[in-house]
């Protein structure tokens, strides 16, 4: 069956219509109800061997649910008397989605034909040969202390009110049968109980994005997109991450979108057209991060656009790039400069010492460039900016995921532990809006751009 939906999914429109149309009736339900053969590969088990629990973490209307329903379904059919735990975040979600919903278990069941004993006054499902689910819930922890089970399907367990005592009690009673396992389908949100789960060596992780299930409709995914993408939101809801607030970190993720204001151009828009932002600054500075090498390997040239209007700073703009020569990133601080109309191009020269300034002198820049050697670590030098964030000094104008996941993993006390080897846009940010804090005499320069 699976052979035929590759043939489907190659095959032209009007070929996929001419073979479906000459299938009967009963080969066009089996195709239906043959999950395996159409679905997401994420949305399938684990075919490593020795897993306890499959975490299956994604964007919303990926399809989890169907995926939990249909590994249930195939194990309760597989032997008789299999005892199930179906936990949700509520007696009421675990009726309303795992079994009731449009791509529950009664709704699987009936695909192939099969019709369960549901009784909700009881909150319990059985199959023909005799397997058995009961219904649970994440805000009740002791109503899983006791019951053994052989598997359980534990739904949106990052909004379960008493997660950790009611999966430690799960785990003590998943102790039935030869091999007891658990699938955990869930919207990432960074908690404790996720993170365990996710580093426990008996786990495998999934994941998929809402834009993978080719069920939905285009225009939804579209309107999500454009709305949420590359948000904090957008990125846990829609793409499935999970996203994690490192312990210290100057730049909380909360923090990162408490500061966000409206971008002054969307990106999709291509290079900001300085007639239509109308936007006022006093001062604009392009920071820069050096490389210390040449290719893929290397870290970036951080090259982050950072303004000043009324006594507020503003990042406006990641140019960053990787794997450039020289020539190549001074280049696009160059044209960074032309694009914003900056003032001057603040650029560390501890990597490289006078040839930063050299090559981007005869990248003919057009503006000052002042070379600043870092006497501190990267971390140290980013606190007093932070602290501008935190009072409501300095905001993000528009959504910078790369910049913003770097900032994120630098900690108080000088660590960093975020995405990359080195925070080379954190730190072009950070020259960019400590050129912007020094006080200056004399009358600002405005400009309109």
């Amino acid at each position: 069956m699976r052979e035929l939906v590759i043939q489907l999914a190659n095959a032209s429109l009007e070929d996929r219509i001419r073979i479906i149309r000459g299938m009967t009736p009963a080969e066009l339900l089996r195709l239906d109800a043959c999950f395996e053969a159409w679905a997401h590969e994420s949305q399938l088990p684990p075919q490593a061997e020795g897993w306890r629990v499959w975490l299956l973490m994604a964007g919303r209307g990926f399809g989890k649910t169907r995926a939990g329903a249909e590994w249930v379904h195939a194990v309760a059919n597989s032997r008789p008397g299999v005892r199930i735990a179906l936990v949700g975040a509520t007696i009421a979600d675990a009726r309303s989605i795992m079994v009731e919903g449009l791509s529950g278990l009664l709704a699987v069941a009936a695909l192939r034909r099969q019709k369960l004993s549901w009784e909700p006054s009881l909150g319990r499902l059985k199959w023909p040969n005799g397997s058995e689910a009961q219904l649970f819930s994440g805000d009740n922890a002791d109503g899983l202390r006791g019951p053994e089970h052989d598997l359980a399907w534990c739904d949106e367990l990052a909004k379960w009110g008493e997660a950790d005592a009611a999966w430690d009690n799960l785990q003590f009673g998943l102790r039935r049968g030869r091999r007891p396992r658990v699938v955990v389908t869930t919207t990432p949100r960074s908690i404790p109980l996720v993170t365990r789960i996710k580093s426990d060596p008996w786990t495998v992780v999934t994941s998929g994005r809402t834009r993978d299930n080719v069920n939905l409709d285009e225009k939804f995914i579209e309107v999500m997109t454009a709305t949420y993408g590359g948000t904090r939101l957008g990125r846990q809801e829609l793409d499935g991450e999970l996203i994690e607030d490192v312990e210290g970190s100057l730049w909380p993720r909360e923090l990162i979108e408490r500061a966000r204001v409206g971008p002054l151009h969307h990106p999709s828009d291509g290079p900001p057209l300085r007639d239509k932002l109308g936007e006022d600054f006093e001062r604009i500075v392009v920071g820069v991060d050096p490389p210390a090498g040449i290719g893929a390997g290397c870290d970036a040239c951080g090259i982050v656009v950072a303004g000043r209007r009324e006594g507020r700073l503003y990042v406006l703009s990641d140019e960053s790039c990787q794997g450039m020569s020289p020539d190549g990133w001074a280049n696009r601080v160059a044209a960074a400069v032309a694009r914003w109309d900056a003032d001057i191009v603040v650029a560390e020269a501890n990597n490289g010492g006078a040839m930063v300034g050299s090559v981007l002198k005869a990248a003919e820049i057009g503006v000052r460039v002042r070379l600043v050697h870092a006497s501190r670590g990267k971390a140290a030098r980013a606190e007093p900016i932070a602290l501008r964030f935190e009072s409501g000094r300095a905001f993000f104008a528009g959504i910078f995921p790369e910049l913003e996941d770097e900032l994120s993993g630098l900690t108080a006390g000088g660590g960093y532990e975020g995405p990359s080897r080195s925070p080379d846009r954190a730190d072009a940010m950070v020259w960019a809006m400590t050129e912007l804090s020094e006080t200056r005499s004399g009358v600002p320069r405005v400009r309109r751009l």
